[in-house]
């Protein structure tokens, strides 16, 4: 594989580009800091084929990501494939307000491949390539220039390795005719909603007890308030206000500015400075949360007494059973809150009584919380025993 120079320039990066356009799929993994902004800081980008690899400075003087830009999110040609790509995506929805497409991420098809629910990148590669990476870069201020040649043939490496690891893991999901389960998984992290910081829903983020409509209505109004702040001064939003700070502050509403000085977690200025002038401002303008918008109860879930608790755990037995008999991660197969609506009653638009996760699991939680399946000890080993068929013969 050729390893390009780092990439500092337009001209370079729109002829790699429209030499990647051309491949079936294209590695991609970024750098960046996020400690002391709002946004994630973009310090470098990675991208390999088959073929060849580089690194892009977007920092450097005058380069256009525009052809980068997209091949990531206009080329539905090319796959393009992330390890936890989380972080990359989002750093990618806010540079463009969209997504990579089709995108395939290898840590959750590792999950399909019976190699755990988070599998970091370095043990992905130890356990494909046999590869031992050096990390002592990792903790790299990526901001900082110049990059040395190490920083950079270590960040090159995130991609060249994914770039022979991912055709390997793409057959065996042939093999194991598995690929078809990852669909879902795949559109649901390439779904734009993910990654759009929505001010209006930012108080849900937020730890409080109180479910007055009032005390809601108040801390939607401060989430809100500090989510713009912190957008226009690409700040952490703790660097604003702290989170208990704002669900103090929507339990006790201070009466006028002045009272901010009393606040725990505010400064004393904040009573007579611009900024505690609009968070006032926000306080004065909140409305009681409307009915639609209230919280569920966590103890509202329907018909889940102390029994429903019992079978619920049964349920997640059986998940670890089962997952473990076909050798995949157990939460590719169900959700712990998919399994307690299970047990409740609830039989519409479940993931699990869909699809490939009820042939391989949900056909059996159903007829566990509906009498056909029991537990059974054969030689030591936890198995599951069939009662009666679904039709309800004895079995």
């Amino acid at each position: 594989m050729h390893v390009h120079p780092l990439i500092t320039d337009s001209a370079t990066l729109a002829n790699l580009c429209a030499r990647l356009a051309q491949s079936p799929f294209v590695t991609v993994d970024t750098e960046f800091m996020r400690e002391s902004t709002y946004y994630p800081e973009l310090c470098l980008i990675q991208i390999a084929d088959t073929e060849e690899a580089a690194a892009i400075d977007p920092m450097a003087p005058g380069i256009d990501l525009g052809p980068l830009l997209d091949l990531l999110v206009d080329n539905d040609d090319v796959l393009k494939v992330v390890h936890a790509g989380g972080q990359d995506i989002e750093i990618i929805y806010n540079l463009t307000g969209r997504t990579p497409h089709p995108l395939f991420d290898t840590q959750v098809a590792a999950m399909a491949l019976g190699q755990g629910e988070q599998i970091g990148y370095s043990n992905l590669v130890d356990s494909w390539l046999g590869v031992q990476i050096d990390k002592g870069a990792r903790f790299t201020d990526w901001a900082r220039r110049p990059l040395d040649a190490r920083q950079i043939e270590y960040a090159i490496g995130d991609v060249t390795h994914l770039s022979r690891i991912f055709p390997k893991m793409l057959e065996r999901l042939r093999k194991t005719g598995r690929g078809a389960w990852l669909d879902q998984e795949m559109e649901r992290l390439a779904d734009p909603a993910n990654y759009a910081n929505d001010p209006d829903v930012a108080w849900k983020r937020v730890r409080i007890s109180s479910r007055k409509p009032e005390v809601l209505g108040r801390l939607k109004a401060i989430a809100k308030w500090r989510e713009l702040e912190a957008q226009a001064k690409d700040l952490p939003r703790g660097r604003i206000v702290k989170d208990e700070t704002i669900a103090d502050l929507a339990g006790h509403a201070p009466r006028k500015q002045a009272d901010l000085a009393k606040v725990r977690g505010l400064s004393q200025t904040w009573a007579t400075n611009d900024i505690g002038a609009r968070l006032m401002a926000a306080i004065e303008g909140a409305r009681p949360l409307p009915d639609d918008e209230m919280p569920p109860r966590e103890d509202r879930k329907p018909g889940l007494g102390k029994e429903g608790a019992l079978v619920a755990d049964l349920l997640k037995l059986l998940l670890k059973i089962r997952a473990r008999d076909i050798d995949v991660a157990p939460r590719l197969l169900a959700r712990g809150d998919e399994l307690e609506a299970l047990a409740a009653g609830q039989r519409q638009g479940l993931q699990i009584l869909q699809g490939w996760r009820f042939d391989q699991f949900g056909q059996d939680a159903l007829d566990l919380v509906e009498g056909r399946m029991a537990f059974a000890v054969q030689d030591g080993r936890l198995t599951m025993s069939r009662t009666m068929s679904s039709t309800g013969a004895t079995a």
